[in-house]
């Protein structure tokens, strides 16, 4: 029989299981120290999870073998854990996603070897809305996230015109996401085609280090500028997730002087983070992706850019327009932008009334 330790954590009854196995067999990191890395890193974790509904990516094996995504909450879980029910076209039927907002909900998603977490972009109470537009910057090999940090660069160079600010963190596995927040009111049909719009004038322009276009085949020592997971039914890593990698490496958030101390020293190892590493990071620096979670910012207004429909083609000449201009780049510091004083999602129950919550999933 399984070995079970009931702990109570604020007020909540949970029985852990299995804490010596070894789910990083690599490291030799136990399924208990994954508990406790999740644990401790839970201040700067939870707000970014608060109020999205998050995919489960779960190895109850290990790292080495097999693992699956679950969406909808289990059957089995405890009935003080909050869900979002969000409908599925797909499906067709509300998928109730859980809402890790609380130290109980994630140690429990924890004991369950979810070892990746995978939050929505959007809120679950206004789930067309993404509070934020992602990129991904997945390298193909031999390049690796040297090559992504100059990509990065880029495309904070573009933001920057548009009086937009960045931020940068490690997947935890091999590239660089860059997370432009915008918490003003948009839809995914606005932010896909001007991350599209993007991705490709960033091949146009590099053509020799990025493509824009998800085929394997063309990858090869280039960086692949992943635009798609600006999408409803996407989903993209959590901040402070550990990865099933060999290693128990972190998506780690960095500063772009890290960002261009790896370029300049070509060393990918300066971007490679694990969780002793960011618990420590967590301690001194406190959270680096707080602006994430409140900095107010606005895309461009593709109308005033284009008179055309906003096809990635359409945005893309806007875009290399606005951007091919003679006005300068209009930085924008943190500290010089207003931020939004907006609360988190308050979470829903699996049985309140679903009418408010549909995606294709």
């Amino acid at each position: 029989m399984a070995s079970l330790q009931v702990v109570e954590i604020e007020g909540k009854h949970l029985k852990l299981s299995n804490l010596d196995k070894v789910l990083y067999p690599g490291a030799g990191f136990t399924k208990g120290r994954v508990i406790d890395y999740y644990v401790r890193i839970s201040p700067v974790l939870l707000p970014h999870l608060a109020g999205r509904p998050v995919t489960m990516k779960r190895y109850p094996e290990g790292v080495d073998q097999e693992f699956f995504f679950e969406k909808n909450a289990p059957k089995h879980r405890p009935d003080w854990v909050k869900t979002a029910p969000i409908w599925s076209s797909g499906n067709n039927r509300y998928v109730n996603y859980v809402l890790v907002d609380d130290l109980p909900t994630l140690v429990w998603v924890a004991n369950l070897a979810s070892i990746e977490l995978h939050p929505s972009l959007s809120l679950a109470k206004d789930i067309d809305c993404p509070t934020m537009i992602v990129f991904d910057l997945d390298p193909g090999p031999p390049a690796n996230i040297v090559q992504c940090a100059q990509v990065g660069l880029w495309v904070r160079e573009i933001f920057h015109h548009f009086g937009l600010e960045s931020f940068p963190k490690t997947s935890g596995s091999k590239g660089l996401q860059m997370y432009v927040p915008l918490y003003t009111p948009t839809s995914y049909e606005q932010t896909k085609p001007f991350a599209h719009a993007l991705a490709r004038l960033l091949e146009q322009e590099h053509p020799d280090l990025i493509v824009s276009d998800m085929k394997k085949a063309i990858r090869t020592n280039k960086v692949f500028v992943d635009w798609s997971q600006n999408d409803e039914h996407k989903t993209t890593v959590a901040i402070y997730s550990l990865r099933a990698r060999e290693r128990p490496t972190v998506s780690t958030p960095v500063t772009w002087e890290e960002v261009e101390r790896a370029l300049k020293k070509k060393d990918p190892k300066l971007l490679v983070f694990e969780a002793p590493q960011v618990l420590e990071r967590a301690a001194k620096l406190g959270d680096l992706f707080e602006p994430v979670l409140k900095l107010k910012q606005k895309l461009p207004d593709l109308t005033k850019l284009t008179a055309e429909a906003p096809e990635p083609e359409a945005v893309e000449r806007a875009v290399q327009a606005e951007t091919r201009g003679n006005s300068k780049p209009r930085a924008r510091t943190v500290g010089a932008t207003k931020t939004s004083g907006k609360k988190s999602a308050k979470a829903v129950d699996q049985s309140a009334p679903p009418t408010k919550h549909r995606r294709k999933v």
